[in-house]
């Protein structure tokens, strides 16, 4: 048993309420509202589903500690922030509209924790990149949070082969040479892009390993 098959700690759970809070908080602009630990809870618990072998809560507090890295990019990092807790909230490996799904997900329960229209709407529509992360030149907030998403293309060997594998485990339903030649050409979509990442923080650091990682890849599924 791996770090990403154990139950998550109540430390590691209790940690993760804490950024949950720290950012609802700043999101809506101070304390007035509803408790934000029941919102962090239903989610935390959406993270934990079975079906779920990457996209668990190790990859959610991956994702929230790059957007930490990269906060000073931002426009907004308290929305990134929202938007890293909600963008695979709903997911289900065999069906194409979680994205869609999570950015609702944000609409109906970020207005009722007591964050501002505007701000809900700023969360769904970065959800809704994490489609194509392709975010528009200026687009800070959302460079940001794809850079965040992506970052684990930039794994040392080890742990990107460990991603691969989790990648796979979640797509076990499907025969292994239609994932095989669906993952290449993933990865080869990847490889075509001019750039990986977009801010200057990943274009420097993240954005030659990761291009390493996909080419190996590849190869080993292509060989």
């Amino acid at each position: 048993m791996d770090d990403t098959d154990r139950p998550l700690s109540s430390g590691a759970a209790d940690a993760l309420r804490g950024r949950w809070y720290d950012c609802l908080v700043g999101a809506r602009g101070g304390d007035e509202g509803p408790d934000p630990l029941p919102y962090a809870d239903n989610l935390l618990a959406r993270w934990a589903e079975p079906q779920r072998r990457y996209h668990t809560t190790a990859h959610l507090t991956a994702v929230l500690d790059h957007v930490d890295t990269l906060a000073g990019h931002a426009a907004d990092a308290d929305a990134v922030r929202l938007a890293a807790w909600f963008h695979d909230a709903v997911y289900r490996p065999d069906r194409s509209e979680n994205e869609e799904r999570s950015a609702v997900l944000a609409e109906r329960a970020l207005p009722e924790a007591g964050v501002p229209d505007a701000v809900t709407a700023e969360v769904a529509r970065l959800v809704r990149l994490t489609v194509s992360h392709d975010p528009a030149d200026g687009d800070t907030n959302g460079e940001a949070l794809c850079d965040a998403d992506l970052a684990i293309l930039a794994a040392p060997p080890k742990e990107y082969a460990e991603y691969a594998a989790r990648v796979r485990e979640e797509y076990g339903f499907v025969p292994g040479e239609a994932f095989r030649e669906g993952r290449a050409a993933v990865l080869r979509q990847l490889l075509e892009l001019p750039r990986l990442f977009r801010t200057p923080y990943g274009a420097a650091e993240w954005e030659a390993r990761a291009r390493h990682n996909l080419s190996t890849e590849l190869e080993l599924l292509t060989r």
